[in-house]
């Protein structure tokens, strides 16, 4: 048995007359616990799993997924999609940061592009959020869905990009709620059409719509 511990917990329970103040070298220990930070779960399969001509960027349907936070926790959040390709970009307003409201919006946005959907979203790239949760059943044999390592936004950086050009329009301190869909599109469509040197001065909305040519 630990004598000296032992009397230390009787001070500290104001068993005994004497304080800590009393014992400078007591007050100098680091009574806190450890803590271990546990790995976030992984949601399903690994970037590592993903074919290697995805990196090259040259071929059309792959994706990169994320969530853009609202100013309050009771605020809306932005679900915002790019295709690596042609650097196209989504922003779509939420009504919470949860699956229900992620599964929601990207089954509109397959609707949306119908038959062509599969070829459109061939892989999705997205972090282990838990409003992601869902994404690979409900994405199940239309796309396939790839989680990047925790704590590595570096590996959906087409979109941490995109996010960051976004914010100029959409800052930190202001509040999602305050800005209508309506709005939202009018913003994704200036970024979309916003040549880029990385694509040779191009705009990302015309080279999408050139692939979608391609496909139909």
């Amino acid at each position: 048995m630990d004598c000296t511990k032992t009397l230390y917990n009787y001070i500290d329970l104001g068993l005994l007359t004497v304080r800590n103040t009393d014992f400078p070298m007591k007050t100098k220990l680091n009574t806190k616990t450890k803590r271990v930070r546990k790995h976030r779960k992984i949601l399903g399969a690994s970037i590592a799993e993903r074919s290697l001509e995805i990196e090259s960027k040259e071929e059309f349907g792959h994706r990169e997924i994320d969530t853009v936070e609202g100013q309050k926790s009771d605020d809306n959040a932005l679900l915002t999609l790019v295709e690596r390709k042609t650097r196209n970009y989504y922003a779509i307003l939420l009504d919470d940061q949860d699956h229900d409201s992620v599964d929601y919006a990207m089954n509109q946005l397959q609707q949306d592009f119908g038959d062509l959907s599969p070829q459109v979203f061939k892989t999705i790239t997205s972090d282990n959020g838990s409003e992601f949760s869902n994404l690979a059943a409900g994405l199940k044999d239309i796309t396939d869905v790839y989680f990047a390592r925790p704590y590595s936004p570096y590996e959906r950086g087409s979109n941490e990009r995109h996010n960051g050009l976004l914010r100029y329009y959409i800052p930190k301190e202001k509040a999602v709620s305050g800005y209508s869909r309506q709005v939202i599109k009018r913003i994704c469509q200036q970024l979309n059409n916003l040549p880029r040197r990385i694509l040779d001065y191009q705009q990302p909305a015309v080279l999408f719509e050139q692939e979608l040519a391609k496909l139909a």
